[in-house]
C-alpha cells in the first residue's frame, strides 16, 4: 500500500497539496518572513499528522472494547530547534489527548492505553526515523539528482 500526494507551488512558499479527486486541496505555506502564512507550515502538518494518528489510534483501541470516549480533543506541540549543523529540526513532539468522558466510565481503559500507540502508523514511523528518498527533475523530465 502507498499514498500519493501532489504539491503545486502557488507562489513563493505557498503550495496547494492534492490528496486525490474527492478531497479538496490543502494549502500550506511557510511563516513570515519566508512565506505569508497562508496555511499551515510543514512542521504544523507533521504535528497534526502525529496528533490525528494518535487520537484515531486511541479511539480505535477503545472501540475494540465497545467504549465511547467521545469527543476526543488533542493538542500537539512540536518543539523546533537547531541541530549541530545549525539547521532547524523538529526535536520533540508532545501530544496531549483529552477524552470526552471520565476515565472511570470506560471499561478496559488500561488495556487500550497499553496498546494504542503501537496502532499509530505515523507516530511510530516518526519515532523510528523514516528514510526519505529524493529525486529532482527539470521541466523537460531530465533527472538532476
Amino acid at each position: 500500500m502507498s499514498h500519493k500526494v501532489q504539491l503545486e507551488q502557488q507562489e513563493d512558499f505557498h503550495f496547494a497539496i492534492h490528496f486525490g479527486d474527492s478531497i479538496p486541496p490543502l494549502h500550506a505555506d511557510e511563516a513570515p518572513p519566508l512565506g505569508k502564512g497562508a496555511g499551515p507550515t510543514p512542521d504544523q502538518l507533521l504535528a497534526a499528522a502525529v496528533g490525528n494518528c494518535m487520537s484515531a489510534s486511541l479511539l480505535f483501541a477503545l472501540r475494540k472494547f465497545k467504549q465511547a470516549p467521545e469527543p476526543i480533543r488533542t493538542t500537539v506541540e512540536a518543539t523546533i530547534g537547531r541541530n549541530a549543523e545549525n539547521r532547524l529540526r523538529v526535536q520533540r513532539i508532545a501530544v496531549r489527548i483529552t477524552l470526552g468522558v471520565p476515565g472511570s466510565s470506560l471499561q478496559h481503559l488500561d488495556r487500550a492505553l497499553a496498546q494504542f500507540e503501537s496502532f499509530c502508523t505515523v507516530a511510530e514511523s516518526v519515532r523510528q526515523g523514516i528514510p526519505v528518498d529524493v529525486e529532482v527533475y527539470d521541466s523537460a523530465g531530465a533527472r538532476l539528482k
